[in-house]
């Protein structure tokens, strides 16, 4: 079996196969991998809540036969809950609620055979772009510790990127398994709407804006994981469109000539760092150089329009969220339950109308017809992941000053990925550059709705002509 630090930056596929090869046993994996964690997140607070107990009961039983059998995975402490292990948000709000059963999600995993070893960090109820939350404290970015891992899969990211397990759950609801896949330096792939489920607590979230899946050391695992949690559950209100193969088998298939349009400027007209400018016009080229057409073009859409119509949306769906966990715990927040910012978000949403909320939800159907019509000329649209690199540790955190300031802001850091959640359609942060500091830019690539296939082909393409698996934070 390798080293414990090379097992880290070995990927799930790699790790299962030694499993079954009998190279290693799934509870020499599950000990490698809490001994990472343990030697690690004193300094990066990736990891709030340790299953150590749970996964090495769960090694030392007979394991499911799947795709990942005896692979160590952390959960982000969003959505997918475990029963009897605590679950948090990240909120004092919620404390230390323990759930009773497992979401169909983590059934899936489990079936997959995979073992968690413990809970991600995440601002509180994954609301941000930054993973500061002040009842766990901040997750710092392994590349340079005094920047941001992004948000709101922060701590999965920060934790697939410096070897503590090969991949880690991050669900997305604007971008919150892109951006931190961005300021980490590792793959980070929104499913389609409906592709993964949301059961049983829920059938769809806000109006089909949230998906669930991960973040990954590479391509492949990305895929193999996909093919083991999608599909619909019993009673879900829609999926998506059925693929034409295990999405395990495009990584490696030829993408053909594929149209790619790209942009470099934001869609709010908010500046674009030189670093991101740079990194995607190195990316249009790299797509150029594999054979592709390349054109500089972005969908007519009236971008402030939908950002103001997607964050009264989110809204709302806060003021939903905090009623909904009043419902379950039997009580409603007290005064200092909520950080600022979730409060003020919370509180917009409560007044936020059932007929204003679904005028809305009708804008963002109708501003989507209009992306989704570019994509009869394009077979994906590229853009940088972020409007700047990883910042500094506290710039994006909320100072209790002006929340719209701070929801400005916020959209300056991450100005493209909400485009995703709006219209349903898959979208992928893939590492391809590096600044001159050292710092990860991902390159974002936007999909046809319910073609992940095409995004896995061309991802795999770009990884092979431009590997960033050796890539290790120092």
């Amino acid at each position: 079996m390798p080293a414990t630090d090379e097992l880290g930056f070995t990927d799930a596929t790699a790790q299962a196969e030694m499993v079954r090869s009998g190279e290693a046993t799934a509870a020499e994996l599950v000990d490698a991998a809490i001994e990472r964690v343990e030697r690690l997140d004193p300094c990066l607070n990736a990891v709030i809540t340790p299953m150590y107990d749970e996964a090495r009961e769960a090694a030392a039983l007979p394991i499911p036969e799947g795709p990942f059998s005896g692979v160590p995975f952390l959960v982000k402490d969003f959505l997918a809950e475990y029963a009897g292990v605590r679950f948090t948000e990240s909120s004092h709000f919620i404390g230390d609620f323990v759930p009773d059963e497992d979401t169909e999600l983590v059934k899936r995993w489990k079936r997959a055979g995979l073992i968690a070893i413990g809970k991600t960090n995440l601002p509180e109820m994954a609301i941000g772009a930054t993973t500061e939350p002040v009842r766990f404290g901040p997750t710092r970015n392994p590349w340079d510790t005094t920047r941001t891992p992004g948000g709101s899969s922060g701590g999965a990211g920060a934790a697939v990127a410096s070897g503590m397990a090969p991949m880690a759950h991050g669900n997305d609801a604007g971008g919150s398994i892109r951006i931190p896949a961005s300021c980490c330096g590792v793959f980070g792939l929104k499913p389609t709407r409906g592709r993964n489920p949301l059961g049983p607590h829920f059938g769809d979230l806000l109006s089909g804006i949230v998906a669930e899946h991960a973040l990954t050391r590479s391509v492949r695992d990305s895929a193999a994981l996909l093919d083991a949690t999608s599909g619909p559950a019993v009673g879900d209100p829609y999926y998506a469109p059925p693929r034409r193969q295990p999405f395990v088998r495009e990584v490696g298939a030829d993408p053909g000539r594929l149209r790619v349009a790209f942009s470099k400027e934001t869609l709010l007209g908010t500046p674009v760092h030189p670093d991101c400018a740079d990194a995607v016009l190195d990316a249009a080229r790299l797509c150029e150089s594999l054979g592709h057409e390349v054109v500089e073009a972005m969908p007519p859409v009236d971008w402030e329009a939908l950002w103001t119509t997607f964050t009264t949306v989110m809204a709302a769906g806060f003021g939903w969220a905090a009623a909904d966990w009043t419902r379950r715990l039997g009580r409603a927040p007290r005064e200092g339950d909520l950080e600022p910012f979730v409060a003020d978000f919370a509180e917009r949403g409560r007044g936020v109308s059932a007929p204003d909320y679904l005028l809305r939800v009708q804008e963002m159907q109708r501003l989507s017809r209009a992306a989704a019509a570019f994509f009869e000329s394009f077979d994906v649209w590229l853009t940088p992941t972020l409007g700047e690199p990883p910042v500094t540790l506290g710039t994006l955190a909320y100072d209790g000053g002006d929340p719209v300031a701070h929801r400005r802001k916020t959209a300056a850091f991450a100005p493209y990925t909400f485009v995703a959640n709006v219209t349903g359609q898959p979208g992928m942060s893939v590492p391809l550059s590096w600044n001159g500091e050292g710092l990860p830019i991902g390159s974002h690539f936007l999909g046809r709705f319910g073609d992940e296939a095409t995004l896995f082909r061309l991802a795999a393409q770009l990884e092979a002509a431009r590997p960033w698996a050796n890539r290790r934070p120092s």
